[in-house]
């Protein structure tokens, strides 16, 4: 009778224990082509049931990150980049399909090996820290790299999730402070000056960086407003103008606690006129403008930010008795 092969604690399948059960790699490839079996990195598997019922933007990256300790044969490396970064939870530009990143100080050059990133770069041991088990490098680092690795994109919205988790604008600099010399030192820099906790998400962020190409003024990041009964927070102001980034996740069943349809889009309609009832201009921003429709978004965005100035000007002086002076949690 052949054994089950051995799983270990985080549900995965080794070739070696697979063959210490008595199987043999035409019995793991049978699994596999029947879908019982997902094979995650070459002699690493997990059960397909498993697998399909795990969350897929930080569980299933996590366990691939499982599965790399169990090949990777030496121990001097510590996960960095789009790993950290999802690890840590502060976002990476598409962790679904994300490689697993390690950063090593004895390594020939950075290197992809069987869906591994291998970084040669150097870090000292209290930049590292243990989240959920795993050794990685601290959040301040993990933003700059992935500046450096994603652009000036990722390098903000994850330097945004970094200070709204507590770290400050100083502690980004001196982790900038040790990587001087090193390649992307611009579009790290650039990152921590537009950094703002204020912005609640990767797409505000992204929203925030489309608003700022628009060179109309930098804009204020949640900004409140109240008439004693009623507060709103709006995304984004510059001048009088508000920018809302609209994401789908906001009106998915369990973020709208299943209300009516109609009752959430009645809420949002109320919303916006109590807005535009303090004399300011509204635009929104989605996913699709700062992506495939950018261009048309852009040319939409100064369109709505000129007619505002044109109709009420740029001074909120008289909306001071309504400004609401703290941040929203």
């Amino acid at each position: 009778m052949r054994l089950l092969p051995r799983v270990t604690p985080d549900g995965l399948i080794t070739r070696a224990a697979a063959l210490a059960a008595g199987m043999d790699d035409r019995d793991l490839r049978r699994l596999v082509r029947r879908e019982e079996l997902v094979r995650l990195r070459r002699g690493v598997y997990v059960d397909a049931g498993s697998w399909a019922a795990m969350e897929p933007f930080r569980e299933r990256p996590m366990l691939r990150m499982r599965a790399a300790e169990l090949v990777l044969l030496s121990r001097d490396y510590v996960f960095s980049h789009d790993s950290a970064a999802i690890v840590h939870g502060i976002g990476a530009p598409d962790p679904r399909r994300a490689l697993v990143h390690v950063t090593r100080t004895k390594v020939h050059g950075d290197a992809d090996r069987a869906g591994t990133k291998h970084h040669l770069a150097p870090y000292v041991e209290r930049q590292v820290t243990i989240v959920d088990g795993f050794r990685v490098l601290d959040l301040a680092r993990t933003a700059l790299d992935m500046a450096r690795e994603h652009g000036l994109v990722a390098g903000v919205a994850c330097s945004d999730a970094a200070l709204r988790r507590g770290v400050t604008a100083a502690q980004l600099r001196t982790a900038r402070e040790r990587m001087w010399c090193w390649p992307g030192s611009r579009v790290m820099d650039a990152a921590i000056d537009v950094a703002d906790p204020g912005a609640e998400s990767w797409l505000e962020s992204e929203g925030r960086l489309m608003v700022v190409g628009l060179d109309i003024g930098r804009p204020e990041t949640q900004f409140g407003l109240t008439d004693g009964h009623r507060t709103v927070w709006c995304d984004l102001r510059v001048g009088r103008h508000v920018f809302e980034i609209d994401g789908g996740g906001k009106y998915t069943p369990e973020q709208t606690a299943g209300q009516d349809p109609r009752a959430v889009l009645w809420k949002e309609k109320e919303r916006q006129d109590f807005i535009g009832g303090f004399k300011l201009g509204i635009s929104r921003i989605t996913a699709y403008d700062c992506h495939q429709g950018r261009a048309q978004a852009e040319r939409r965005l100064r369109r709505d930010f000129a007619d505002t100035c044109s109709r009420f000007g740029t001074d909120i002086t008289d909306l001071a008795p309504f400004v609401v002076r703290r941040r929203l949690p």
